[in-house]
């Protein structure tokens, strides 16, 4: 017989136990169930031991799970006191460089030096109220000709009028410069070559356009006391040469991204 632990099998079985241990009547003679009952018990006594060792004496419910469960709640506490105690150092980090940093007030000097350097130096991005200034060549006639007295040279922009427009600009105050969206450093060089301009080593084409952050008035007063901006603009009013000059309330100068290293300088004395 094969003995299982399930409740059903093992009924199963005293039934059937109880079915062949039934009083059967022969000649006469009957078995009563009181002299039945300790033979009954005897028999389920040796089951019930049976599936005892047939289970090897475990119990139907896990005893693990409630220290499974201790376990993983023990260990989110340890991960929220790790975490808390992160967010404590942090703070105290911080707190340490500000009170070092502040100790003396030269940290901070320093750093708002630096960062005003930076600005200086074209190295940040920045906007505000300005001029924008566009040189052109003078348009081709249809037919070919020239205006009257005209050269080749009259009707084209050179080196000498985009450099006269950003010094104008800067004599005037300017905060921030670019040239044809780029970024105007101490060391940006304005170089043409035939109608042509280069630029940190990159060649644009007219129009050419000159856009500065700063006081309009005083950018515009630069500009009409500048003499090398008077002759263009004489010369745009002859030959037909392209000088347009544009308020606007947000000029937008990005930071400088190409090489700061000088490579050679003269003294202007």
């Amino acid at each position: 017989m094969e003995y299982t632990s399930g409740g059903s099998s093992w009924t199963r079985a005293l039934r059937r136990l109880g079915r062949a241990m039934l009083p059967r009547r022969r000649e006469g003679r009957s078995l009563t169930w009181s002299a039945l009952t300790p033979v009954v018990l005897a028999v389920a006594g040796m089951l019930f031991s049976l599936s005892a060792a047939t289970a090897q004496g475990t119990d139907l419910r896990d005893d693990r799970r409630p220290e499974l469960t201790n376990l993983i709640s023990q260990r989110r506490q340890e991960i929220t006191d790790s975490r808390d105690r992160a967010t404590r150092l942090r703070a105290e980090i911080d707190a340490q460089r500000k009170r070092q940093a502040g100790a003396d007030g030269k940290v901070d000097e320093q750093r708002q030096r630096g960062d005003a350097e930076q600005a200086a130096a074209g190295l940040t991005a920045v906007h505000g109220p300005g001029l924008v200034v566009a040189l052109d060549d003078a348009p081709r006639r249809p037919d070919g000709t020239r205006p009257a007295g005209a050269t080749a040279d009259d009707l084209v922009v050179h080196q000498q009028d985009v450099q006269a427009v950003v010094n104008a600009l800067w004599a005037g105050g300017a905060e921030a410069m670019t040239l044809m969206g780029v970024r105007v450093i101490a060391t940006s060089a304005v170089r043409c070559v035939g109608n042509t301009l280069l630029l940190d080593g990159r060649v644009y084409s007219p129009p050419f356009e000159i856009a500065a952050i700063g006081d309009q008035a005083k950018l515009q007063r630069a500009l009409n006391a500048s003499e090398g901006v008077r002759l263009f603009s004489e010369a745009a009013d002859t030959f037909g040469l392209g000088y347009q000059v544009k308020v606007e309330t947000d000029v937008q100068a990005g930071a400088y991204d190409g090489s700061t290293a000088l490579r050679s300088a003269r003294s202007g004395s």
